[in-house]
């Protein structure tokens, strides 16, 4: 959120705005920025509120972003283990942004769904 940082490129091959990109625009990135909107979760949360994902693409997703600086993991070193997760300031912006997509294309489903029988 630095204006006075050179401007990534996400059409280039090589830049890592594009990866980045990819973390969060994939099928299961999308939805983890979703759910975690509403404040921080446990995995077991999150596994539960996104319908069809498994253990292993949740943890992929969740080091994915982590890693991209859009979630934060917070491990409390207990037994039985206690890890919570949520967006950081990056990913609040992120998820606001994709959340808007997402709204309005469940506002619009019926309309969208009707062109397409049309076609």
């Amino acid at each position: 959120m630095n204006d006075d940082k050179e401007r990534g490129n996400v059409l280039a091959k090589a830049c890592p705005s594009r990866q980045i990109l990819e973390h969060l625009t994939s099928r299961w990135g999308v939805f983890v920025l979703i759910v975690l909107r509403d404040g921080t979760l446990r995995f077991s949360e999150i596994r539960r509120r996104i319908e069809g994902i498994s253990e292993r693409m949740l943890t992929l997703t969740l080091q994915n972003l982590q890693a991209d600086g859009m979630v934060v993991r917070t491990d409390y070193h207990t037994v039985p283990p206690k890890v919570d997760y949520q967006l950081s300031e990056y990913g609040a912006v992120a998820a606001a942004k994709i959340y808007d997509l997402v709204d309005w294309l469940e506002i619009n489903l019926d309309e969208i769904l009707d062109k397409t029988k049309q076609s």
